[in-house]
């Protein structure tokens, strides 16, 4: 778990200092880092339940998604 956590904090740390550093505003630059990984974590959920169908089925000699 922590090194979940200090990676949650990289990330955050990485979205705010990028999107800061690009518009010179805390707001948006906060806003980007609260929001880009929480979207980002959704995307990863389905990208993964894509992934594994994609899997089952190279097992299964079936090359489709």
């Amino acid at each position: 778990m922590t090194k979940t956590f200090t990676f949650a904090i990289l990330h955050f740390s990485v979205a705010f200092t990028i999107t800061y550093l690009l518009t010179g505003s805390i707001i948006i630059g906060g806003t980007v880092a609260l929001v880009e990984p929480a979207v980002n974590t959704v995307v990863f959920y389905f990208h993964e339940k894509v992934w594994r169908k994609f899997e089952k089925n190279k097992q299964a000699g079936i090359i489709s998604l």
